[in-house]
């Protein structure tokens, strides 16, 4: 039977993404320590060092920085959807109908037929 400990679970890509996406949100270390509720150092050492993060704290971070955990527990090949995909949806979710059809349409203009999409 397949098993993975969290002894073996490499952090280190994990811990990038959430930096990733904190900046990409324009988010201080402090903020999110501030609204999650850990110190600003302790999420230094998970986007820089792979620290193990309780399990709480995976959560809330990725919960907070729509991060989805599949690519990194299933492997990229088995993952539904990039966490980058996951943040531009959040992004397109604030967004009223018109100003989807825009967006639509830039995507077309640069990506052409590639994005086709009626």
């Amino acid at each position: 039977m397949w098993q993975t400990t969290l002894s073996n679970f490499d952090f280190k890509p994990l811990g990038l993404a959430i930096k990733e996406a904190r900046l990409s949100k324009g988010l201080t270390r402090e903020q999110v320590g501030s609204m999650i509720q850990i110190a600003p150092r302790y999420l230094t050492n998970i986007e820089n060092k792979g620290q193990q993060p309780s399990f709480h704290v995976v959560y809330d971070l990725v919960t907070l920085l729509n991060i989805s955990l599949d690519g990194f527990i299933l492997g990229e090949e088995n993952s539904h959807k990039s966490s980058k995909r996951l943040q531009v949806e959040a992004q397109l979710d604030c967004l009223d109908e018109d100003e989807l059809v825009t967006i639509g349409k830039v995507i077309q203009a640069i990506y052409g037929e590639k994005c086709k999409f009626n």
